[in-house]
């Protein structure tokens, strides 16, 4: 019977799961999504939920209790200056699952663990670049590249 025996394994012990969870949910923080099997992204899920709703208090004990977790201190500083308040309306289900195929290596079931609206936020960030060098273009088309001939004096 495996009464109270909830959880995901991994295939791993007790320090290589954790190591591995912590990991994955730095990196998702810090990229917004990451490509991982399906049963690594399934453990994974809710580790970085409970990251979310602890950014969305923005105490400092919320804010230690994240450091201890995440590996970086540019992963906490995101979590709690943008990721926090992006999902400061939503009540839960911060991100989302999206199978992706098998791996060509091994055949494994891969998966993208993303944050949700994520995707809003990419293409915003390429539509601002690609405004940005569309403006530069026309600034260098009226005033040109060239610069004035010099005139020799004698």
């Amino acid at each position: 019977m495996r009464h109270r025996k909830a959880g995901f394994k991994l295939k791993r012990d007790l320090a290589g799961r954790r190591s591995l969870l912590r990991n994955l949910v730095t990196s998702t923080i810090v990229e917004e999504r990451i490509t991982t099997t399906i049963p690594k992204a399934k453990a994974a899920k809710p580790l970085v939920e409970k990251m979310i709703t602890l950014a969305k208090k923005d105490t400092p004990n919320a804010r230690r209790e994240a450091s201890r977790f995440l590996l970086t201190p540019d992963s906490v500083v995101k979590l709690f200056d943008v990721i926090g308040p992006r999902f400061h309306q939503r009540n839960g289900g911060y991100t989302r699952i999206v199978k992706l195929g098998w791996r060509k290596g091994d055949g494994a079931d891969t998966a993208k663990l993303e944050l949700v609206g994520s995707e809003l936020v990419k293409r915003a960030a390429e539509r601002a670049k690609r405004r940005e060098e569309r403006l530069k273009a026309l600034h260098q088309g009226d005033h040109g590249d060239e610069e004035p001939p010099i005139e020799e004096t004698k």
